[in-house]
């Protein structure tokens, strides 16, 4: 069987209304920097190792109106309560903050203003929370 080419993560990719809305917002409240000049209808935003591209897509479906569905990504740090501070001194939109879940995983729930969802979460340590 030929050898196939390994597949390697690069981005979570999110429709968006207002591109320039959603840049400055993972800009300013979530630490993200543009990397690709405007104008272009995408967007690339990093941090870390984490990029996600956002397309302008005026006419789709909002993530709001797709209920679970609007979840893209979980997203591992080690000290989730330090990220969770610093954006909510950056004005993220934050509708869970930390707490520890049976799953074994300190969580919280980070929102963008079209509706997309992500969790950030760290591994509780054994003996501790839940």
């Amino acid at each position: 069987m030929p050898q196939t080419p390994p597949l390697r993560p690069f981005a979570f990719v999110l429709a968006v209304p207002d591109i320039e809305r959603s840049t400055a917002y993972f800009r300013d409240a979530l630490g993200f920097k543009a990397e690709w000049p405007a104008g272009s209808g995408w967007q690339l935003l990093a941090r870390g190792s984490v990029r996600i591209m956002i397309g302008h897509c005026p006419d789709a479906m909002p993530a709001s109106a797709t209920g679970d569905h609007s979840y893209f990504a979980y997203l591992h740090v080690d000290d989730v309560d330090a990220l969770h501070a610093e954006f909510v001194q950056r004005g993220a939109l934050i509708p869970q903050p930390p707490a520890d879940k049976p799953h074994g995983m300190r969580e919280f729930l980070v929102a963008t203003p079209d509706g997309h969802r992500l969790m950030i979460g760290q591994d509780i340590a054994k003996g501790e929370g839940c």
